[in-house]
């Protein structure tokens, strides 16, 4: 599995890894949904829904090729 950087795409992985310590250290049932849709011009919407919904366009990112 290769790691993706990118500025946006770094956003959405903080906002996920603070959405999970949240539901981690909440005293009580917690639940993520991770949605994600494709867009015109190789983009892509990331949803995150926990409680609330936060929204994220992002480019789809290149697959590096195994030369």
């Amino acid at each position: 599995m290769s790691e993706i950087k990118d500025n946006k795409t770094d956003k959405v992985k903080n906002k996920l890894l603070e959405l999970f310590d949240d539901v981690l250290t909440h005293d009580g049932f917690g639940e993520i949904k991770i949605e994600m849709r494709i867009l015109k011009r190789q983009q892509k919407e990331v949803i995150l829904h926990c409680g609330k919904q936060y929204r994220f366009v992002i480019d789809t990112p290149q697959q590096p090729s195994n030369d």
